[in-house]
């Protein structure tokens, strides 16, 4: 019975293991390319930051101000320092969130990095590094003078 429990827990704690350190890369589009390029860039950090992965899942984010011309940008990468960086398309222009409301001329987003990337790096002792706002990121492609007018 004590063997038997013994592998039991075992298992488990190798899947735990397993599941807060197995790489997750499910971005929309080559988001290391375009960071990389030349082209010219838009980039804001987050207005403000949850983290509270202990309440599960989507409990850390955070939430962006972005410019009404914006809303017609085909995508923009999140990047979070120490999580790393992923491709998300546009969804849902909200004007507040967690009373946060949208200036004038301006949409609020919100954007999540996954739980078990927040428990990894709270346990290797970042909570305070994903926590801090002007750690979040989100990049837009440059708009043309076409696109600005819509």
């Amino acid at each position: 019975m004590h063997r038997r429990l013994r592998y039991i827990l075992i298992l488990l704690l190798s899947l735990s293991i397993t599941t807060l350190w197995w790489p997750v890369n499910d971005s929309d589009c080559d988001f290391e390319a375009f960071l990389a390029s030349k082209t010219p860039k838009f980039q804001v950090h987050a207005t403000k930051v949850i983290v509270q992965p202990w309440r599960g899942r989507h409990h850390v984010y955070g939430i962006f101000m972005i410019p009404d011309e914006y809303k017609q940008a085909p995508f923009f990468v999140v990047t979070v320092q120490g999580a790393g960086s992923y491709c998300s398309k546009q969804s849902g222009h909200k004007k507040n969130f967690n009373n946060i409301f949208a200036e004038p001329g301006t949409f609020l987003v919100r954007k999540f990095i996954r739980t078990r990337i927040a428990l990894r790096l709270i346990l290797k002792g970042l909570y305070f590094q994903i926590d801090d706002p002007n750690n979040w990121t989100l990049t837009f492609p440059e708009l043309k003078a076409s696109q600005h007018n819509l």
